[in-house]
Protein backbone atom coordinates (compact mmCIF):
# COMPACT_ATOMS: atom_id res chain seq x y z
CA UNK A 1 0.00 0.00 0.00
CA UNK A 2 1.55 3.05 -0.81
CA UNK A 3 1.65 5.70 1.92
CA UNK A 4 -0.46 8.54 2.61
CA UNK A 5 1.12 11.85 1.09
CA UNK A 6 1.19 14.33 3.79
CA UNK A 7 -1.88 17.44 3.23
CA UNK A 8 0.13 20.60 1.89
CA UNK A 9 0.72 23.03 4.22
CA UNK A 10 -1.70 25.79 4.14
CA UNK A 11 -0.55 28.95 2.94
CA UNK A 12 0.18 32.45 5.54
CA UNK A 13 -2.77 34.51 5.39
CA UNK A 14 -0.45 37.32 5.54
CA UNK A 15 2.60 37.18 2.26
CA UNK A 16 6.31 38.03 3.62
CA UNK A 17 5.83 41.75 1.90
CA UNK A 18 2.51 42.42 3.25
CA UNK A 19 4.52 41.77 7.25
CA UNK A 20 6.96 43.81 5.83
CA UNK A 21 4.73 46.75 4.84
CA UNK A 22 2.97 46.35 8.13
CA UNK A 23 6.51 46.79 9.94
CA UNK A 24 6.66 49.89 8.42
CA UNK A 25 3.95 51.25 9.68
CA UNK A 26 4.22 50.38 13.09
CA UNK A 27 7.75 51.46 13.24
CA UNK A 28 6.71 54.79 11.83
CA UNK A 29 3.94 55.12 14.28
CA UNK A 30 6.26 54.32 17.43
CA UNK A 31 8.85 56.14 16.49
CA UNK A 32 6.40 59.01 16.62
CA UNK A 33 4.83 58.45 19.61
CA UNK A 34 8.01 57.85 21.35
CA UNK A 35 9.54 61.36 20.00
CA UNK A 36 6.54 62.53 21.69
CA UNK A 37 7.28 60.70 25.15
CA UNK A 38 10.97 63.67 25.20
CA UNK A 39 14.26 61.94 25.41
CA UNK A 40 16.79 62.17 23.11
CA UNK A 41 19.88 59.91 21.34
CA UNK A 42 22.10 60.85 24.37
CA UNK A 43 19.13 59.95 26.62
CA UNK A 44 16.34 57.91 25.41
CA UNK A 45 13.45 57.26 27.20
CA UNK A 46 12.02 53.91 27.22
CA UNK A 47 10.26 53.19 23.83
CA UNK A 48 13.32 54.84 22.71
CA UNK A 49 15.58 52.16 24.15
CA UNK A 50 12.73 49.26 23.25
CA UNK A 51 12.94 49.63 19.60
CA UNK A 52 16.72 50.56 19.28
CA UNK A 53 16.96 47.07 21.00
CA UNK A 54 15.26 45.28 18.75
CA UNK A 55 16.36 46.73 15.79
CA UNK A 56 20.17 46.14 16.87
CA UNK A 57 19.32 42.28 17.57
CA UNK A 58 18.11 41.50 14.25
CA UNK A 59 20.71 43.09 12.98
CA UNK A 60 23.36 41.19 14.80
CA UNK A 61 21.68 38.46 14.35
CA UNK A 62 22.15 38.73 10.75
CA UNK A 63 25.72 40.00 11.32
CA UNK A 64 26.62 36.50 12.98
CA UNK A 65 25.37 34.89 10.07
CA UNK A 66 27.53 36.82 7.60
CA UNK A 67 31.22 34.71 8.31
CA UNK A 68 30.11 31.41 7.99
CA UNK A 69 27.73 32.34 5.01
CA UNK A 70 30.75 34.34 3.25
CA UNK A 71 33.12 31.88 3.87
CA UNK A 72 31.29 28.57 3.08
CA UNK A 73 29.62 29.76 0.34
CA UNK A 74 32.56 31.07 -1.82
CA UNK A 75 34.62 28.14 -0.65
CA UNK A 76 31.84 26.20 -2.31
CA UNK A 77 31.49 28.53 -5.18
CA UNK A 78 35.18 28.13 -6.44
CA UNK A 79 34.67 24.72 -6.19
CA UNK A 80 31.53 25.28 -9.02
CA UNK A 81 32.59 27.55 -10.96
CA UNK A 82 34.24 25.19 -12.65
CA UNK A 83 30.77 23.28 -14.23
CA UNK A 84 30.45 27.04 -15.49
CA UNK A 85 31.37 28.03 -18.74
CA UNK A 86 33.15 30.78 -19.32
CA UNK A 87 34.16 31.59 -15.45
CA UNK A 88 37.36 33.76 -15.97
CA UNK A 89 34.79 35.70 -18.00
CA UNK A 90 31.83 35.66 -14.93
CA UNK A 91 34.85 37.28 -12.84
CA UNK A 92 35.84 40.51 -15.06
CA UNK A 93 32.56 40.98 -16.30
CA UNK A 94 31.66 41.66 -12.81
CA UNK A 95 34.33 43.90 -11.93
CA UNK A 96 33.69 45.82 -15.23
CA UNK A 97 30.07 46.37 -14.53
CA UNK A 98 31.30 46.62 -10.96
CA UNK A 99 33.52 50.18 -12.24
CA UNK A 100 30.63 51.37 -15.05
CA UNK A 101 27.88 51.78 -13.06
CA UNK A 102 29.89 53.74 -9.89
CA UNK A 103 30.91 55.84 -12.91
CA UNK A 104 27.75 56.56 -14.00
CA UNK A 105 26.52 57.28 -10.28
CA UNK A 106 29.84 59.65 -9.48
CA UNK A 107 28.87 61.75 -12.74
CA UNK A 108 25.44 62.13 -11.20
CA UNK A 109 26.69 63.27 -8.02
CA UNK A 110 29.12 65.54 -9.56
CA UNK A 111 26.22 67.52 -11.75
CA UNK A 112 23.64 67.66 -9.38
CA UNK A 113 26.14 69.54 -7.03
CA UNK A 114 27.31 71.52 -9.43
CA UNK A 115 24.17 72.48 -10.34
CA UNK A 116 22.48 72.55 -6.96
CA UNK A 117 25.35 74.46 -5.39
CA UNK A 118 24.77 73.04 -2.01
CA UNK A 119 27.61 74.06 -0.18
CA UNK A 120 26.05 77.82 -0.65
CA UNK A 121 22.81 77.17 0.87
CA UNK A 122 23.89 75.59 4.34
CA UNK A 123 22.09 77.26 6.94
CA UNK A 124 24.52 75.87 9.22
CA UNK A 125 28.02 77.76 10.88
CA UNK A 126 31.65 76.87 10.45
CA UNK A 127 31.73 76.27 14.75
CA UNK A 128 30.06 72.73 13.68
CA UNK A 129 33.16 71.44 11.59
CA UNK A 130 35.23 69.03 13.45
CA UNK A 131 37.17 66.46 12.44
CA UNK A 132 36.31 62.91 12.25
CA UNK A 133 37.55 60.03 14.36
CA UNK A 134 38.12 58.24 10.99
CA UNK A 135 39.55 58.54 8.18
CA UNK A 136 40.52 56.71 5.08
CA UNK A 137 43.76 56.46 3.11
CA UNK A 138 44.86 53.98 0.54
CA UNK A 139 47.22 52.11 2.53
CA UNK A 140 44.05 50.95 4.00
CA UNK A 141 43.05 48.82 0.94
CA UNK A 142 46.70 46.91 1.71
CA UNK A 143 45.01 46.54 5.29
CA UNK A 144 42.07 45.53 4.20
CA UNK A 145 42.27 43.20 1.59
CA UNK A 146 45.75 41.49 3.24
CA UNK A 147 44.05 38.97 6.01
CA UNK A 148 46.23 39.71 9.26
CA UNK A 149 44.74 36.12 11.22
CA UNK A 150 43.19 33.21 9.28
CA UNK A 151 39.57 34.24 10.59
CA UNK A 152 39.61 37.67 8.99
CA UNK A 153 39.06 39.21 12.91
CA UNK A 154 39.27 42.72 13.20
CA UNK A 155 40.11 43.98 16.63
CA UNK A 156 39.54 48.09 17.61
CA UNK A 157 40.30 50.28 20.43
CA UNK A 158 38.85 53.29 21.93
CA UNK A 159 38.44 55.72 24.97
CA UNK A 160 35.02 55.26 26.44
CA UNK A 161 33.63 57.90 29.11
CA UNK A 162 35.69 57.72 32.20
CA UNK A 163 39.18 57.02 30.08
CA UNK A 164 38.00 53.37 30.36
CA UNK A 165 39.61 51.54 27.15
CA UNK A 166 36.51 49.48 25.48
CA UNK A 167 38.10 46.83 23.11
CA UNK A 168 35.83 45.58 20.09
CA UNK A 169 36.11 42.51 17.87
CA UNK A 170 34.76 42.51 14.37
CA UNK A 171 35.25 40.62 10.96
CA UNK A 172 36.39 42.16 8.09
CA UNK A 173 34.23 40.91 5.37
CA UNK A 174 36.72 41.29 3.08
CA UNK A 175 39.07 39.44 4.19
CA UNK A 176 37.35 36.74 4.71
CA UNK A 177 36.53 36.79 1.07
CA UNK A 178 40.05 36.28 0.17
CA UNK A 179 40.66 33.56 3.10
CA UNK A 180 37.94 32.05 1.28
CA UNK A 181 38.81 32.30 -2.32
CA UNK A 182 42.69 30.75 -1.44
CA UNK A 183 41.08 28.22 0.07
CA UNK A 184 38.39 27.31 -2.62
CA UNK A 185 41.40 27.24 -5.00
CA UNK A 186 43.59 25.33 -2.85
CA UNK A 187 41.19 22.69 -2.33
CA UNK A 188 40.50 22.53 -6.27
CA UNK A 189 43.90 22.32 -6.67
CA UNK A 190 44.19 19.53 -4.53
CA UNK A 191 41.82 17.49 -5.90
CA UNK A 192 40.01 14.29 -4.59
CA UNK A 193 41.77 14.61 -1.17
CA UNK A 194 39.62 17.55 -0.24
CA UNK A 195 36.10 15.77 -1.53
CA UNK A 196 35.55 15.13 2.02
CA UNK A 197 36.29 18.90 2.95
CA UNK A 198 34.12 20.28 0.37
CA UNK A 199 31.37 17.62 1.36
CA UNK A 200 31.47 19.04 5.05
CA UNK A 201 31.53 22.73 3.68
CA UNK A 202 27.96 22.09 1.20
CA UNK A 203 26.78 20.47 4.40
CA UNK A 204 27.62 23.45 6.58
CA UNK A 205 26.54 25.84 4.08
CA UNK A 206 22.61 24.08 3.58
CA UNK A 207 22.70 24.79 7.44
CA UNK A 208 24.20 28.32 7.47
CA UNK A 209 21.25 29.08 4.71
CA UNK A 210 18.34 27.14 6.89
CA UNK A 211 19.34 29.11 9.78
CA UNK A 212 19.16 32.48 7.69
CA UNK A 213 15.60 31.43 6.96
CA UNK A 214 14.52 31.61 10.13
CA UNK A 215 15.95 34.84 10.67
CA UNK A 216 14.84 36.52 7.65
CA UNK A 217 11.20 35.61 8.81
CA UNK A 218 12.12 38.24 11.50
CA UNK A 219 12.18 40.98 9.28
CA UNK A 220 8.97 42.69 9.82
CA UNK A 221 9.99 43.01 13.29
CA UNK A 222 13.59 44.47 12.93
CA UNK A 223 11.96 46.67 10.62
CA UNK A 224 10.07 48.12 12.86
CA UNK A 225 13.14 48.59 15.64
CA UNK A 226 14.98 50.03 13.08
CA UNK A 227 12.74 52.33 11.36
CA UNK A 228 11.38 53.43 14.72
CA UNK A 229 14.50 54.17 16.08
CA UNK A 230 15.57 56.73 13.14
CA UNK A 231 12.31 58.80 13.21
CA UNK A 232 12.66 58.34 17.14
CA UNK A 233 16.29 59.69 17.44
CA UNK A 234 18.36 60.71 14.16
CA UNK A 235 19.16 64.29 13.43
CA UNK A 236 16.32 65.48 11.59
CA UNK A 237 15.88 68.81 13.80
CA UNK A 238 19.12 69.64 12.10
CA UNK A 239 17.67 68.36 8.53
CA UNK A 240 16.41 71.80 7.50
CA UNK A 241 19.92 73.85 7.64
CA UNK A 242 21.36 70.57 5.45
CA UNK A 243 18.04 70.33 3.47
CA UNK A 244 19.61 71.30 0.47
CA UNK A 245 22.35 68.54 0.68
CA UNK A 246 20.22 66.07 1.61
CA UNK A 247 18.10 66.66 -0.91
CA UNK A 248 21.04 66.60 -3.91
CA UNK A 249 22.14 63.47 -2.07
CA UNK A 250 18.59 62.04 -2.30
CA UNK A 251 17.82 63.19 -5.87
CA UNK A 252 20.93 61.72 -7.08
CA UNK A 253 19.92 58.29 -5.25
CA UNK A 254 16.90 58.44 -7.03
CA UNK A 255 18.29 59.05 -10.30
CA UNK A 256 20.44 55.99 -9.75
CA UNK A 257 17.62 53.61 -8.64
CA UNK A 258 14.57 55.14 -10.57
CA UNK A 259 16.11 55.61 -14.00
CA UNK A 260 19.96 54.24 -14.74
CA UNK A 261 19.38 51.12 -12.88
CA UNK A 262 15.86 50.54 -14.74
CA UNK A 263 17.86 51.56 -18.17
CA UNK A 264 20.38 49.09 -17.73
CA UNK A 265 17.77 46.37 -16.91
CA UNK A 266 15.67 47.06 -20.19
CA UNK A 267 19.33 47.69 -22.46
CA UNK A 268 19.80 44.15 -21.45
CA UNK A 269 16.43 42.78 -21.91
CA UNK A 270 15.43 42.29 -18.73
CA UNK A 271 12.19 43.77 -16.75
CA UNK A 272 12.88 46.69 -14.25
CA UNK A 273 9.61 45.76 -12.43
CA UNK A 274 10.59 42.08 -12.39
CA UNK A 275 14.14 43.05 -10.88
CA UNK A 276 12.55 45.43 -8.38
CA UNK A 277 9.73 43.18 -6.95
CA UNK A 278 12.60 40.48 -6.59
CA UNK A 279 15.09 42.27 -4.94
CA UNK A 280 12.79 44.70 -3.14
CA UNK A 281 13.46 42.23 0.73
CA UNK A 282 17.16 43.56 0.76
CA UNK A 283 16.50 47.19 -0.48
CA UNK A 284 13.90 47.81 2.11
CA UNK A 285 16.38 46.24 4.82
CA UNK A 286 19.22 47.91 3.49
CA UNK A 287 17.55 51.06 4.37
CA UNK A 288 16.02 50.59 7.59
CA UNK A 289 19.06 48.81 8.71
CA UNK A 290 22.00 51.00 7.15
CA UNK A 291 24.55 47.69 6.68
CA UNK A 292 25.12 46.31 3.60
CA UNK A 293 26.91 43.49 5.31
CA UNK A 294 24.32 43.06 7.63
CA UNK A 295 21.83 42.83 4.66
CA UNK A 296 24.14 40.50 3.10
CA UNK A 297 22.72 37.01 3.77
CA UNK A 298 19.08 38.23 2.08
CA UNK A 299 20.96 40.59 -0.79
CA UNK A 300 22.23 37.07 -1.96
CA UNK A 301 19.26 35.35 -0.86
CA UNK A 302 17.15 36.63 -3.05
CA UNK A 303 19.43 37.04 -5.84
CA UNK A 304 19.60 33.43 -6.11
CA UNK A 305 15.86 32.49 -5.49
CA UNK A 306 14.39 35.60 -6.55
CA UNK A 307 16.49 36.87 -9.65
CA UNK A 308 17.50 33.59 -11.03
CA UNK A 309 21.00 34.16 -10.99
CA UNK A 310 23.44 30.94 -10.54
CA UNK A 311 24.12 29.77 -6.90
CA UNK A 312 27.64 29.06 -7.74
CA UNK A 313 28.14 32.36 -8.94
CA UNK A 314 25.67 34.24 -7.01
CA UNK A 315 27.90 32.90 -4.06
CA UNK A 316 31.23 34.54 -5.42
CA UNK A 317 29.92 38.42 -6.57
CA UNK A 318 27.35 39.28 -3.96
CA UNK A 319 29.62 38.79 -1.02
CA UNK A 320 32.46 40.67 -2.96
CA UNK A 321 29.63 43.23 -3.95
CA UNK A 322 28.86 43.96 -0.50
CA UNK A 323 32.67 44.69 0.50
CA UNK A 324 33.52 46.45 -2.71
CA UNK A 325 30.48 48.15 -4.84
CA UNK A 326 28.72 50.69 -3.20
CA UNK A 327 27.30 53.32 -5.61
CA UNK A 328 25.60 55.19 -2.44
CA UNK A 329 28.51 55.67 0.13
CA UNK A 330 31.18 55.09 -2.34
CA UNK A 331 30.05 57.48 -5.91
CA UNK A 332 26.96 59.27 -5.41
CA UNK A 333 27.66 60.62 -1.58
CA UNK A 334 31.55 61.68 -1.89
CA UNK A 335 31.16 63.44 -5.18
CA UNK A 336 28.00 65.65 -3.84
CA UNK A 337 29.61 65.88 -0.16
CA UNK A 338 33.32 66.86 -1.58
CA UNK A 339 31.33 69.85 -3.78
CA UNK A 340 29.46 70.76 -0.54
CA UNK A 341 32.71 71.51 1.37
CA UNK A 342 34.54 72.88 -1.25
CA UNK A 343 31.32 75.29 -2.10
CA UNK A 344 31.36 75.56 2.27
CA UNK A 345 34.77 77.39 2.12
CA UNK A 346 34.85 78.98 -1.02
CA UNK A 347 37.54 76.68 -2.40
CA UNK A 348 37.51 76.96 -6.31
CA UNK A 349 37.57 73.14 -8.17
CA UNK A 350 38.79 72.60 -11.70
CA UNK A 351 37.84 70.22 -14.41
CA UNK A 352 41.41 67.53 -12.52
CA UNK A 353 39.78 67.69 -9.36
CA UNK A 354 36.05 66.77 -11.11
CA UNK A 355 38.65 63.74 -12.68
CA UNK A 356 40.49 63.09 -9.45
CA UNK A 357 36.59 62.52 -7.43
CA UNK A 358 35.72 60.61 -10.07
CA UNK A 359 38.76 58.22 -10.07
CA UNK A 360 38.56 58.29 -6.35
CA UNK A 361 34.77 57.24 -5.99
CA UNK A 362 35.17 54.26 -9.37
CA UNK A 363 38.50 52.93 -7.10
CA UNK A 364 38.08 53.89 -3.56
CA UNK A 365 35.37 51.70 -2.83
CA UNK A 366 38.24 49.19 -3.15
CA UNK A 367 40.18 51.11 -0.62
CA UNK A 368 37.80 51.70 2.39
CA UNK A 369 36.53 48.06 1.68
CA UNK A 370 35.95 45.69 5.42
CA UNK A 371 35.83 49.55 6.94
CA UNK A 372 32.44 50.92 7.97
CA UNK A 373 30.60 54.10 7.05
CA UNK A 374 30.29 56.62 4.05
CA UNK A 375 32.55 58.70 6.14
CA UNK A 376 35.73 57.23 5.65
CA UNK A 377 35.13 57.19 1.92
CA UNK A 378 34.27 61.07 1.91
CA UNK A 379 37.15 61.88 4.09
CA UNK A 380 39.52 59.33 1.81
CA UNK A 381 38.20 62.39 -1.11
CA UNK A 382 38.62 65.10 0.61
CA UNK A 383 42.09 64.18 1.54
CA UNK A 384 43.06 63.32 -2.21
CA UNK A 385 41.72 66.74 -3.17
CA UNK A 386 43.40 68.40 -0.09
CA UNK A 387 39.88 69.90 0.95
CA UNK A 388 39.32 70.67 5.09
CA UNK A 389 38.55 67.29 6.38
CA UNK A 390 36.66 69.29 9.26
CA UNK A 391 33.96 69.80 6.48
CA UNK A 392 33.12 66.10 6.86
CA UNK A 393 32.01 66.82 10.49
CA UNK A 394 29.61 69.49 9.06
CA UNK A 395 27.68 66.32 7.52
CA UNK A 396 27.68 64.14 10.73
CA UNK A 397 24.43 65.20 12.41
CA UNK A 398 22.52 64.19 9.45
CA UNK A 399 24.67 61.53 8.43
CA UNK A 400 22.07 58.60 9.69
CA UNK A 401 19.00 59.51 7.38
CA UNK A 402 21.58 60.05 4.09
CA UNK A 403 22.69 56.66 5.02
CA UNK A 404 19.51 55.09 4.65
CA UNK A 405 19.40 56.02 1.20
CA UNK A 406 22.82 55.08 0.49
CA UNK A 407 22.93 51.82 1.51
CA UNK A 408 19.40 50.91 -0.19
CA UNK A 409 21.46 51.75 -3.43
CA UNK A 410 24.60 50.21 -2.44
CA UNK A 411 22.32 47.07 -2.11
CA UNK A 412 20.06 47.34 -5.09
CA UNK A 413 23.73 47.52 -7.30
CA UNK A 414 24.68 44.40 -5.59
CA UNK A 415 21.97 42.81 -6.64
CA UNK A 416 21.81 44.33 -10.08
CA UNK A 417 25.23 43.35 -11.58
CA UNK A 418 25.10 39.69 -10.67
CA UNK A 419 22.14 39.70 -13.02
CA UNK A 420 22.73 41.47 -15.47
CA UNK A 421 26.22 39.42 -15.90
CA UNK A 422 24.44 36.31 -15.81
CA UNK A 423 21.98 37.60 -18.29
CA UNK A 424 25.29 38.65 -20.50
CA UNK A 425 26.64 35.23 -19.94
CA UNK A 426 23.53 33.16 -21.12
CA UNK A 427 23.17 31.73 -17.06
CA UNK A 428 20.12 33.90 -15.77
CA UNK A 429 16.94 31.60 -14.80
CA UNK A 430 14.59 34.29 -16.99
CA UNK A 431 11.98 31.92 -16.08
CA UNK A 432 12.36 32.34 -12.15
CA UNK A 433 13.37 36.14 -12.57
CA UNK A 434 10.38 36.95 -14.93
CA UNK A 435 8.10 35.34 -12.47
CA UNK A 436 8.47 38.05 -10.55
CA UNK A 437 6.85 40.38 -12.77
CA UNK A 438 3.19 38.37 -12.69
CA UNK A 439 2.83 39.05 -8.78
CA UNK A 440 4.39 42.10 -8.09
CA UNK A 441 5.63 40.77 -4.71
CA UNK A 442 8.89 39.48 -3.47
CA UNK A 443 8.81 35.71 -3.03
CA UNK A 444 10.86 34.69 -0.06
CA UNK A 445 10.49 30.90 0.39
Amino acid sequence: MPPIPAPPRPAPRFGFATQVFVGVAVGLILGFFARGLGGSADDPNWLMRALELTGSIFVQLLRALVPPLVFTAIVASIANLRSLEGAAGLVWRTLLWFGITALIAVCIGLALGTIVQPGLNAGIATTAAAAPETAGSWLDFLKGIIPSNPLGLTVSSHLADGGKVVTNLSFNVLQIVVIAIVIGIAAVRVGDKSDAFLAFNRAFLDIVRKILWWVIRLTPIGTAGLLGTAVAKYGWATLAQLGAFAGTVYLGLALVLLVVYPTILLLNGLSPRAFFAGAWPAIQLGFVSRSSIGTLPVTEAVTIANLGVPEDYAAFAVPLAATTKMDGCAAIYPAVAALFVAQFYGIPLHLSDYLLIAFVSVVGSAATAGLTGAIVMLTLTLSTLGLPLEGAGLLLSIDPIIDMGRTAINVAGQALVPTVVAKRMGILDEARYNAADATGLPRIA
